[in-house]
């Protein structure tokens, strides 16, 4: 079985996070409801991720998948094929548990969930706070970072960190905080760079992860007249030739030479193996101005049906979407059992 050696960044807390992570968000249908006919594929492509050198693994309550990764991650620490210090599990608070007690009860039931010990990453997952019936309680972000610094005194958690968060909210946070945050995840790509965000995270020790890095380049994300690049792109195309690589290893190694992680995900064993072997070669100085030249502001993921609720991270659009035809979903999307 082919192995990858995947390098680590180091944290501002001291510990090391690896440089690549295994995504396990398995999205939603056509009519916007949770896809679970995935579940068998994720647990055989993660235990595959595990056996060939994947240790950083990414999840969230709201995934609905917490189970299925515990069960996954103890089979192999069992097994003998990994050890639980050597993993680095990644999990999120959905925005109703912001009120700083209910940091605690989210992440306790996230470890019973996921059947650990202690969980090396926990993330804020938005800066918005609605309630279980869709209300916005205007709960202020800070308030809930103190949860979060509670749950990381009290052992529960090894490092804390934000998801989504804008410039000018790190830079309140930052300035507002006994424990900075680690990591910032967002959506980063070749349409959405995220330059200033970027530099600013890295400026205060904050490593930037990037959740959707293929952007539009997956044809089931590309809406109609989204920009370029796609995986057929002349320009990606032919740096994927000259460096003898695809152009999903070209787009992930763009991003780790900018010091960014990034979560692709996939249930394919050939695209879990493809996505990790981009640690081999570099792309020149020239070859990555190419690449940023693709940076065009362009979100993939952006619910503007949130766009009216206190501290939505991105900018207003004129037309929003309506509230999906399941509303549960997302006005209530890790409304399950907390228990």
């Amino acid at each position: 079985m082919a192995k990858v050696n995947i390098p680590t960044f180091k944290m501002n807390n001291g510990l090391e996070i690896p440089a690549l992570g295994y995504g396990t968000w398995l999205g939603l249908d056509d009519n916007l409801k949770f896809i679970t006919s995935g579940f068998p594929q994720l647990v055989e492509a993660l235990s595959y991720a595990i056996d060939i050198g994947y240790r950083h693994i990414d999840t969230a309550h709201l995934y609905r998948v917490e189970p299925e990764v515990g069960d996954v991650i103890n089979k192999k620490i069992q097994d003998g094929v990994v050890k639980r210090e050597e993993l680095f599990v990644t999990t999120k608070v959905w925005h109703h548990y912001h009120r700083a007690a209910d940091v605690e009860v989210s992440v306790r039931a996230s470890l019973r969930r996921l059947g650990l010990d202690y969980i090396d990453l926990a993330l804020m997952h938005w800066p918005m706070s609605i309630s279980q019936d869709g209300v916005d309680e205007k709960i202020d972000y800070l308030e809930t970072w103190r949860g979060f610094e509670s749950v990381l005194h009290k052992g529960l958690v090894k490092a804390i960190g934000v998801s989504n968060f804008n410039l000018d909210q790190m830079k309140r946070l930052i300035a507002n905080c006994e424990v900075k945050p680690v990591v910032n995840q967002v959506e980063i790509n070749l349409n959405l760079g995220q330059s200033a965000l970027v530099d600013y995270c890295q400026s205060q020790g904050v490593i930037t992860v990037a959740y959707s890095p293929f952007g539009t380049m997956v044809p089931s994300r590309a809406a109609p007249h989204s920009p370029e690049p796609k995986m057929d792109n002349p320009v990606m195309v032919a740096l994927a030739k000259k460096y003898g690589k695809t152009v999903t290893q070209i787009t992930l190694r763009y991003l780790y030479q900018r010091n960014i992680i990034a979560l692709p995900k996939t249930v394919t064993k050939s695209r879990v193996l493809e996505n990790a072997s981009i640690f081999d070669f570099t792309i020149d100085k020239s070859d990555m101005a190419t690449l940023a030249a693709f940076d065009n502001d362009y979100r993939t993921v952006r619910p503007t049906f949130w766009q009216d609720y206190e501290n939505y991270p991105f900018d207003k659009v004129a037309s929003k979407m309506d509230i999906p035809i399941d509303l549960k979903i997302w006005k209530n999307g890790a409304n399950a059992d907390i228990e």
